[in-house]
């Protein structure tokens, strides 16, 4: 079983407006309300291309029973701890002539429903997989994701973790099966630009040394570099589309990936597969499903979906 947990998810609701003019009343032209969150992303885009998994974290209040409300109605199984006070958050996504946000702060969680999580993640072992995706609540301990791989630490659970900086680089001791950073921030992680693929791939090389098994880097219209616990070096070009959205490419790619290595045990398998959901979602309004990804495959069913 894949589990993720997710922090600090939330209801997205995203408007688009012909133009924004501040101080005046603005009418939407068009709006929709999706679940949202990193770890949320990828539980959605797992069980659109057919992967069993259990969506973890904190939900509050009216909004947080939307929340999983529409997260099962896509199909995800959800075990979420439920607070006694504050609201799953809202974040409000303003697509006018630019692009505006405006996210919600997110309810307290206290030791009490860590502890609950924790217990949670306890039950995990041999052949299951977490995600650990996105930052953390203020309400919470910094060193939370350290905390969870430091238990988890020899169970046999691979554990992927999509985080920045020194979130990131603080737990690669713990030899997380696979990271994903992107280019501009592997690039932050060691303080230099990183242009050229050869230094892409040296610095990718530095971070299996200091722990990570697996290191995926998207490039964007450049595609991905995976650099692998086996050895190998793999880079691919991403299929050709319009990008429409970029929120939520990363995580597909994520989703994709983990797809693909649970079918096939392939890493070049699945960097295709992760390359093609992430493509898939960034072509499409919001998150792409079995039949956006299958598209941009030659044979989906190589590929177990």
């Amino acid at each position: 079983m894949i589990y993720t947990v997710t922090f600090n998810p939330s209801l997205d609701y995203v408007v688009a407006l012909r133009e924004l003019r501040l101080g005046e009343v603005n009418r939407a032209e068009q709006e929709v309300l999706n679940p949202g969150g990193k770890g949320i992303n990828v539980s959605v885009v797992l069980s659109n291309l057919g992967v069993c998994n259990t969506a973890l974290g904190f939900l509050a209040g009216f909004t947080g029973r939307e929340l999983e409300r529409r997260l099962r109605a896509f199909g995800c199984h959800t075990d979420f701890i439920s607070l006694p006070e504050g609201l799953t958050r809202i974040n409000v996504k303003l697509k006018a002539e630019c692009e505006s946000e405006i996210n919600g702060l997110g309810p307290d969680i206290p030791p009490d429903a860590l502890s609950q999580l924790y217990e949670k993640l306890d039950a995990l072992g041999p052949g299951d997989a977490l995600v650990l995706a996105g930052s953390i609540p203020a309400t919470l301990p910094s060193d939370v994701y350290e905390q969870i791989m430091a238990r988890l630490s020899g169970r046999g659970v691979d554990i992927t973790v999509d985080a920045t900086n020194d979130l990131l680089r603080k737990v690669l001791r713990y030899r997380p099966f696979l990271i994903k950073p992107n280019n501009h921030e592997l690039s932050e992680l060691f303080g230099i630009p990183l242009e050229t693929d050869e230094e892409i791939i040296r610095h990718a090389r530095r971070l299996q040394e200091l722990g990570a098994r697996n290191v995926l880097v998207s490039l964007a219209a450049r595609g991905a570099i995976l650099l692998t616990e086996t050895g190998e070096v793999y880079q691919s070009l991403p299929p050709d589309g319009t990008v429409r959205n970029s929120v939520g490419a990363g995580d597909s790619m994520v989703a994709g990936f983990l797809t693909g290595y649970q079918n096939t045990s392939d890493y070049q398998k699945a960097l295709t597969l992760g390359l093609a959901a992430g493509s898939a979602s960034a072509f499409l309004p919001w998150l792409a499903t079995r039949d956006d990804v299958a598209k941009l495959l030659t044979n989906p069913i190589e590929y177990g979906i």
